[in-house]
């Protein structure tokens, strides 16, 4: 994601494992601008740097340890809806898609093409803006499905997402 012009200038990061895998958590002072998803902790901080070039990301795991332990606990039991500032930077239609995601309970899902009929554009944005959303879990991309029921997309990985798609119970297709 390129920078913009609201992009934080420092991140206060720290990491969580979890059931779904290593999570790093990154926020400023307006909230949680990301929860990204891995394996490797290296790998995660290299993708921190690329969607936030500008940011300089400091290591502080005590000054956000309220809010890694609530998106841990999220993580972990998906049903467990946190009221936590999330602070994602977007355009104005990828907040809009985020904004609807959010609106998506445990359990529900919706298509791509439903989000696109609701938000009057095209299913391909609505997958886009998916798959820029910098805030993996908190704001749901995952219980956004393809047209035909199937997993479709997800920027950390299909065995993820139905590995929290069926943590929160809903029935899918066999892989």
């Amino acid at each position: 994601m390129p920078a913009t012009a609201n992009a934080p200038s420092a991140l206060r990061c720290a990491f969580a494992p979890t059931d779904v895998g290593l999570a790093l958590v990154a926020a400023d002072d307006a909230g949680i601008a990301s929860v990204l998803l891995g394996d490797d902790a290296t790998a995660l901080r290299g993708e921190l740097q690329r969607r936030f070039p500008a940011a300089h990301a400091i290591d502080d795991p005590r000054s956000i340890a309220g809010w890694v332990e609530a998106v841990a606990a999220c993580l972990d039991h998906p049903r467990a809806a946190p009221s936590l500032p999330l602070a994602p930077r977007g355009t104005p239609f990828q907040q809009r898609v985020w904004q609807r995601l959010r609106a998506i309970p445990a359990g529900h899902t919706t298509t791509y093409a439903a989000l696109a009929r609701e938000l009057g554009t095209a299913a391909r944005a609505v997958g886009q803006a998916c798959g820029a959303n910098p805030i993996a879990v908190l704001i749901p991309c995952h219980r956004v499905l393809a047209q035909d029921g199937g997993l479709g997309g997800y920027r950390w990985g299909l065995a993820r997402k139905r590995w929290l798609l069926t943590r929160e119970g809903v029935a899918l297709p066999p892989p």
